[in-house]
C-alpha cells in the first residue's frame, strides 16, 4: 500500500506527459565522418579519463575496471553531480554500451564505429528506458542533444590533429 501511495503521482505524471504534444524523445543520436582511423576514434572513446577534453559537459570520469561488460565508471558533471554507469555491451574496436540508473529507469550511451571506404562513420547514440523515461527525456534529454553535435565535433577535431 505504501508503495502505491508513492507510485501514484508518478504514474499520474507519466500519463500527462505521455499525452503532451511537448514530449521529447526517449532516443537521439548524431553520426559524423571522419578521415581519421577507427582505431583512432577508438582510443579517443575508450580513454574515459580524458573524455572531458570532448565532452564539456564532463568535469572529469574514470573507470575502475577494464574495458569489459559488468565494467564499472563514475562520470562528474560540470555541476558536480557523480553518476556511476556500467558498461552493458562491449565489442574491442567497434561499439560499446554503458548504463547510469535512474528512478525507475536508466539512461544508455552508445558508441560505435562503422567503416565506409576511407570513410570511418562514428555514431553516438543516447537514450532513457523504463517507467521513467519521458520524464527524464524531458529533464536531461534536451541538453544531451543539443550538446551532441559539437561533442562529436570536439572528437573529429581531436581525432584529424597531425
Amino acid at each position: 500500500m505504501h508503495y502505491v501511495c508513492l507510485l501514484a503521482p508518478l504514474m499520474l505524471m507519466m500519463s500527462v506527459q505521455a499525452q503532451s504534444p511537448k514530449q521529447k524523445s526517449t532516443r537521439f543520436s548524431h553520426q559524423l565522418s571522419t578521415k581519421a582511423s577507427a582505431e583512432t576514434i577508438w582510443q579517443i572513446w575508450t580513454e574515459v579519463d580524458e573524455w572531458h577534453q570532448w565532452d564539456k559537459g564532463l568535469q572529469k570520469a574514470s573507470l575502475h575496471d577494464p574495458w569489459q561488460i559488468g565494467a564499472k565508471g563514475t562520470l562528474r558533471s560540470l555541476e558536480n553531480r557523480k553518476v556511476k554507469f556500467t558498461v552493458t555491451e562491449f565489442e574491442p574496436g567497434k561499439s560499446y554500451t554503458f548504463k547510469s540508473n535512474l528512478p525507475l529507469g536508466g539512461l544508455y550511451v552508445k558508441r560505435s564505429l562503422e567503416r565506409q571506404g576511407d570513410q570511418v562513420l562514428f555514431t553516438h547514440e543516447v537514450w532513457f528506458q523504463g517507467l521513467t523515461k519521458g520524464i527524464f527525456a524531458r529533464l536531461l534529454g534536451k541538453d544531451f542533444q543539443a550538446m551532441l553535435p559539437q561533442v562529436m565535433e570536439n572528437i573529429k577535431v581531436i581525432a584529424e590533429a597531425p
